[in-house]
């Protein structure tokens, strides 16, 4: 697929998007576009819930090739500062708590040194996350919101976060590692292996998330700041 022809397009029917590759559902969820939709296509879907569409499928295109950029004026800031937004929701309030309950059901604490020792990197980790969130949720989002209002802090700029911006789900490939290698599982453990699952998964979310951060949304961001330079001369 040409980096310049996206896979997915705004006369596909949304249901398409959805069969041909079942991990977008986790992308409408965080846009707020809800199912039963019926045989509608994307821009149908978008406009009734107010979702705009060619946001919408910067991140799907993206999401499946992690090649397809698009440029700043293609995007709406303030939908994919939202859709950002929920993503962080997701995984602060569902799915790392999920993983840490089902990590807990998985693994005895009570008798095995090594489980104590997983449970507590993991809230580490987890507590790593939120606070890289919650960072980006009041100060760089914050400092975005001030500039689509026309206001620019002198003292900040979006290559500050570029920056500082760091591969957040390294640590769980770490935890993995650690449970694999060390934790003394028996022959058949179904809750240990479904948490490992859920680990994966998480991870290979996050490091989209990630991407998704540096290649969209800090490149559409640097535009308006470009843009907003240029009208005060």
């Amino acid at each position: 697929m040409s980096d310049n022809v996206p896979k997915y397009k705004a006369t596909d029917k949304m249901s398409d998007l959805i069969c041909e590759n079942y991990t977008l559902l986790m992308v409408m969820s965080r846009f707020g576009l809800p199912l039963g939709f019926g045989d509608k296509n994307v821009k149908e879907v978008c406009d009734a819930c107010n979702v705009d569409y060619k946001t919408f499928l910067a991140v799907v295109n993206f999401m499946d090739t992690e090649q397809f950029v698009v440029g700043g004026t293609d995007l709406s800031i303030q939908a994919l500062m939202e859709y950002l937004k929920n993503s962080h929701s997701y995984f602060l309030d569902f799915c790392l708590p999920a993983i840490r309950r089902k990590l807990i059901e998985a693994i005895d604490c009570s008798q095995d040194g090594v489980a104590i020792l997983i449970l507590k990197f993991y809230d580490e980790y987890v507590h790593e996350v939120r606070r890289h969130m919650e960072y980006e949720d009041n100060m760089v989002f914050g400092y975005v919101s001030s500039l689509l209002e026309g206001k620019k802090k002198t003292d900040y700029n979006i290559l500050v976060f570029a920056r500082k911006h760091n591969q957040i789900e390294t640590k769980l490939t770490e935890l993995k590692n650690i449970i694999i290698k060390y934790y003394p599982a028996e022959k058949s453990n179904n809750s240990l292996n479904s948490v490992l699952f859920d680990i994966y998964s998480c991870e290979q979310d996050l490091a989209s998330h990630c991407n998704l951060e540096d290649l969209l949304f800090v490149p559409a961001v640097a535009q308006l700041e470009k843009n907003f330079e240029k009208n005060e001369k």
